[in-house]
């Protein structure tokens, strides 16, 4: 192995993709001391974007003062890469972690990730990736529409919606809104193909981890096809059956709907931001990995993603795992050479942190060893 590209996802809630990347990056380079290791850590969309683009890609990092999931003031951030492209998380602003035990998608906002775009394009930005993993919120972009220029009217004037508000709106203007836009890309990463409303939409999927009962899931899901309702009576557009409208409480809906921004599935956003079909010309192998494989993984999440680049280039795809999920016969249809799974045994999970970062030293060593020792000589 000469040169050797590593492109993992974070394993959530234990590794970031930039720690994965270290401990690779010294597993190989204690068998192969002289192989070019090239690291470009990854995340979806959700936390973690923006330190995941610029480890990749270099940048700076800004910090903004907007509007949390309650609407208080925060301290946020938004990274810009060297090319001037903007990389926002709403999850800085309206994630999930943020509403800690007050959980409740009734009152949050996306009012604050509006504000985020808005700073991009106050610092000059030409390009805005959003990412909208791990939201805390179910108001249809309402928020982040409105920290933009866009105008919501009820029965008694002007208002910003929310989740438990979306039913009042009756009128919706748009001729507000900040024209910079139309003059720059807009992008947001998008991992799921829910639709806005419906059994399989944002509300009933994805309202009960963020604190919605079963009565409040309804009454959510309710307000979300109202808005759909509106949009469709002020603006002849209908698009809550496209794919990721319902994704982050429905902001892919609003994203595109009020902002004009294209949904793409987050990986091939990485993938096309840091040029990777030229950056794997050449490499004799990449390692990939993700917390969790399964099904889910399969509907085109980052080792997927990469794994149909790296066929087409004709280049080996290693995925180390957290853990496997299932059956995953179709990962190996779609590129992956091998998948390797660093819990072997049953774990102490008090710290499973400490216990991951072992299983994946320890797990690569094995994958180099025996390729160092059995395949190499050949």
């Amino acid at each position: 192995m000469k040169k050797i590209l590593l492109v993992p996802d974070s394993f959530k809630g234990t590794m970031s993709s930039s720690a994965i990347c270290a401990i690779m990056q010294k597993s190989i380079k204690e068998f192969y001391p002289d192989a070019q290791v090239l690291s470009l850590p990854v995340a979806d969309g959700g936390e973690g974007s923006v330190d995941a683009f610029l480890a990749a890609l270099g940048g700076e990092k800004k910090a903004a003062l907007v509007q949390g999931p309650f609407g208080r003031k925060m301290e946020s951030f938004f990274g810009i890469l060297k090319d001037t492209t903007a990389v926002i998380e709403m999850a800085a602003c309206a994630g999930l972690p943020l509403a800690g035990a007050d959980k409740n998608p009734a009152v949050t906002t996306t009012y604050g990730a509006g504000e985020l775009i808005k700073a991009a394009l106050d610092a000059g930005c030409k390009k805005i990736i959003m990412g909208i993993g791990g939201s805390a919120t179910n108001d249809g972009g309402c928020g982040a529409a409105a920290a933009l220029g866009v105008k919501f009217y009820g029965r008694d004037g002007e208002f910003i919606p929310a989740g438990g508000t979306l039913h009042q709106i009756e009128k919706i203007d748009k001729t507000g809104l900040d024209d910079r836009l139309q003059k720059i890309e807009l992008i947001t990463m998008c991992d799921i193909d829910n639709p806005l409303y419906g059994e399989n939409g944002a509300a009933y999927i994805f309202g009960p981890q963020k604190g919605a009962d079963a009565e409040m899931v309804k009454f959510l899901d309710a307000g979300l096809k109202h808005l759909a309702d509106t949009v469709k009576k002020d603006f002849s557009v209908d698009i809550a059956d496209t794919a990721g409208a319902g994704a982050a409480g429905g902001m892919g809906y609003g994203m595109r709907v009020f902002l004009g921004s294209t949904l793409q599935m987050g990986i091939e956003t990485v993938l096309d931001t840091v040029n990777f079909d030229e950056l794997v010309k050449g490499v004799d192998c990449v390692f990939t990995g993700e917390g969790k494989i399964d099904s889910q993984s399969l509907r085109g999440k980052v080792v997927i993603g990469i794994a149909q680049r790296t066929k087409k280039a004709n280049v080996p795809l290693i995925a180390v795992v957290g853990s496997v999920g299932g059956s995953i016969d179709e990962a190996y249809e779609k590129g992956v050479s091998a998948v390797f799974c660093i819990n072997s045994s049953a774990q102490d999970f008090s710290n499973p942190g400490i216990c991951a970062e072992k299983n994946l030293a320890f797990t690569m060593k094995n994958i180099m060893r025996y390729h160092s020792k059995v395949l190499a000589p050949r």
